[in-house]
């Protein structure tokens, strides 16, 4: 592993066309068989009726098509690293969440609740994906929490992605893949039974409504509990979560498809905020039982999330392809959180710890162009891909009232308070982009993109009442794919973030996040292309990071960082029988340059405490690893299991004011969450075509490990113990 840490320092798809076929041998061996017979014979009438039905068959473990890069594409052909969680793996473990979906990516670990951030919020490769996550392609960055119901499969493309999507950050984008009408008639219903109350049902149901056009519903409710509990009052956190999506596609087959889809999710959970890290040992606070919990029965998190989106494509009958997607969400939510004091215990009125409240709305408007074409200049082959975005961004946000008292709060998901002012902002963005892969000699690729992107802003913060700026992003690539089983490449790519529009206070104050990546990684494909093998090697420096804490008055967190790192990832069919998904990622994650913080009155800078520098970067481990395998035992029975891994991560936040906390003398004593290894099993049993069973147990061995982590240092969250779920599915 240190040696290729090292290497980072060198500069450097009956189909229509059967039926064609069919009809052109028949009418030759009609033809043959006149020319054999007398001129009086007469030959029957040869007719051939065929039907072009489009059937759909999912992945296993190995995806086979992405759109994560704006293109439909092999990931086996993208000059990137790329990991997919494809719908068959989130079936087999049970997933519900996206967060959940997302165990299954090395090197990405939790965040929680930052600072009012609360929702999906992670780190991958050691930096924020807050700003980077995506539904079909199109920006979803509000603050909530996503459901995978209605998603087919979730692609992480590592690595800056700025010329294809715009602003973000060095780690990758996440993109969510929802499921889509399909020319067959499909339907499944889904109900699921555990421990802690647990209990889910989903449908899945699609109808072909004529020969090109379908819709689909999906629907889901689900209920989970948890194990710990209030000792004062009972209270337990808890998540209730439901949702519909519909969707319409007509003009399937033909040049023009039409899509048009709304999904609709409700929220009403009991957030938990875990448990304080000890100011004195660093680790986690041990004065109460893990279990503790400080919320009461009337502590909330509400949200409704409403998405609605409509879609044209156009094929060419060359092969081009023009998609365009106009997007409308609207996302409310409002909470009430308890964080958990140091030394007092749980109260039955919510009288200990501190108090989260907030009400937002965000909406939002998006329309995006994505033009792509293949076409020959001389003997090299270009495949040009192109677009346009638009976005329109309209935020609220404020604090709640507290209508009850110091001694027993109480606080409505309705009532503001007048004492915390709103803060709002608008923002108008448009971006443009051009992208060029040209196969300039056999087997070898060269791919150079770039991207233009403007944003005009007003924010409500006094330290950024506007923000104005112009960014250019780019993306080179070099590739060598001497078969269709092998591709190596070079890739460097951007990144950048003005940071406000995700509504933070450092605004135009400084210059925007910054980010750079370079790797070199393979690709290759065994067991006749079923089994997929991944290894990338990275170096990502990252400039002027912002804290992620929203009403921090030190914007800056650090001036300059870096991870080196390698993804070593193998999924699909060792053979018929067994499938695997793996996932191992080494990090070296440092501060480069400490933070500068200029005073927004005065122009004063600060700069942090010199000894951060060299210090590891926050809430990212050093080594992380995950396993999912199953094997079919018989053609009805299979049995299946995986464990996840996670070496030390540590938190605190990189300032001034902090650096007492975390320093004795010259030795770095940040907080410390301990490395865990999580064990789970499936099994499942296919009675007929129509029913199939399937038991998981989570968390094998009732592991006490901390899933995610306030990484400014204040307090972590205990995951779920041991949990055992009943599956059965019923397809018609």
């Amino acid at each position: 592993m240190n040696t290729c840490i090292k290497l980072l320092n060198i500069p450097f798809i009956l189909k229509p066309s059967m039926v064609a076929l069919l009809c052109l041998s028949v009418a030759a061996h009609a033809d043959t068989t006149a020319t054999k017979l007398n001129d009086t014979t007469v030959l029957s009438t040869v007719e051939v009726h065929a039907k072009a039905k489009k059937a759909h068959t999912p992945d296993g473990y190995r995806a086979t098509t992405t759109r994560a890069t704006k293109s439909l594409q092999d990931p086996q052909d993208v000059p990137q690293a790329i990991t997919t969680v494809t719908q068959a793996l989130m079936d087999e473990q049970q997933v519900g969440s996206l967060r959940e979906a997302l165990r299954n990516v090395s090197g990405l670990t939790f965040n929680a609740a930052e600072g009012g951030r609360s929702g999906d919020n992670m780190m991958l490769r050691g930096f924020y994906t807050f700003g980077d996550i995506y539904l079909d392609g199109v920006r979803d960055t509000a603050q909530y929490n996503r459901e995978t119901f209605n998603t087919e499969q979730v692609d992480v493309l590592r690595g800056a992605a700025a010329m294809l999507y715009g602003r973000g950050q060095a780690g990758g984008v996440v993109n969510q893949a929802t499921k889509t009408a399909q020319l067959h008639d499909k339907h499944q219903i889904s109900t699921t039974v555990g421990n802690e109350g647990y209990y889910e049902a989903k449908g899945d149901f699609n109808k072909q409504l004529s020969d090109t056009s379908a819709i689909r519903i999906n629907a889901m409710k689900r209920h989970e509990g948890n194990w710990r509990e209030n000792p004062a009052n009972g209270a337990t956190p808890e998540l209730k979560r439901q949702g519909v999506a519909i969707a319409y596609a007509a003009g399937q087959g033909t040049p023009h498809t039409f899509n048009v889809g709304h999904s609709r999710v409700t929220n009403k959970d009991n957030p938990d905020y875990g448990v304080r890290f000890d100011p004195v040992t660093h680790a986690v606070n041990t004065r109460f039982p893990i279990g503790y919990y400080w919320g009461t029965d009337k502590t909330f998190d509400d949200s409704t999330t409403s998405i609605s989106t409509v879609g044209h494509t156009y094929r060419a009958p060359e092969g081009s392809e023009l998609k365009t997607v106009l997007r409308r969400g609207v996302y409310d939510r409002a909470y009430w959180g308890k964080t958990p004091h140091l030394t007092l215990a749980p109260s039955a009125t919510a009288a200990t710890g501190g108090n989260q409240t907030r009400t937002s709305t965000y909406k939002t408007t998006s329309l995006q162009s994505d033009f792509n074409t293949q076409f020959m200049v001389g003997t090299m082959n270009h495949e040009v891909l192109a677009g346009i975005e638009l976005l329109k961004e309209n935020s609220y946000r404020q604090g709640l009232l507290n209508t009850g008292t110091a001694a027993a709060p109480m606080y409505n998901a309705s009532i503001v308070n007048p004492a915390s002012l709103p803060v709002r902002y608008k923002g108008d963005s448009k971006s443009v982009y051009v992208q060029d892969s040209v196969e300039f000699i056999q087997d070898w690729k060269a791919l150079v993109g770039i991207r233009k992107d403007w944003l005009d802003a007003n924010y409500s913060s006094l330290t950024s009442p506007a923000l104005k700026f112009s960014e250019s992003s780019t993306r080179f690539g070099l590739s060598y794919q001497p078969s269709i089983n092998a591709h190596y490449y070079l890739n460097t790519s951007d990144s950048f973030s003005p940071t406000a529009d995700l509504y933070q206070l450092s605004g135009g104050a400084y210059p925007a996040e910054r980010s750079k990546v370079l790797e070199v990684g393979a690709k290759w494909q065994t067991m006749n292309g079923n089994l997929a093998l991944r290894a990338a090697l990275y170096r990502a420096d990252k400039h002027w990071e912002r804290n992620t804490d929203l009403e921090s008055t030190a914007a800056i967190l650090t001036k300059k960082r870096r991870t080196n790192g390698l993804d070593l990832e193998v999924s699909g069919n060792v053979t018929p029988k067994l499938a695997v998904f793996v996932g191992a990622s080494f990090m070296d994650a440092k501060i480069l340059e400490v933070a500068e913080n200029r005073n927004a009155a005065t122009g004063v800078i600060t700069l942090a405490d010199a000894r951060f520098k060299g210090q590891a970067a926050r809430n990212t481990p050093s080594h992380a690893f995950n396993i999912w395998s199953t094997y079919q035992v018989t053609p009805k029975f299979k049995l299946g299991g995986g464990l996840e891994f996670k070496g030390k991560r540590t938190v605190y936040s990189p300032q001034v004011a902090n650096a007492s906390s975390f320093f004795t003398g010259t030795v770095f004593t940040p907080n410390t969450a301990p490395r865990y290894t999580r064990f789970d099993m499936m099994a499942a049993y296919e009675f007929s075509k129509k029913i199939t069973l399937r038991a998981n147990i989570k968390n094998l061995t009732n592991k006490v490990y901390y899933d995610a982590l306030y990484d400014n240092g204040g307090f972590a969250i205990p995951s779920n113990r041991r949990s055992a779920t009943v599956s059965v599915d019923y397809t018609f």
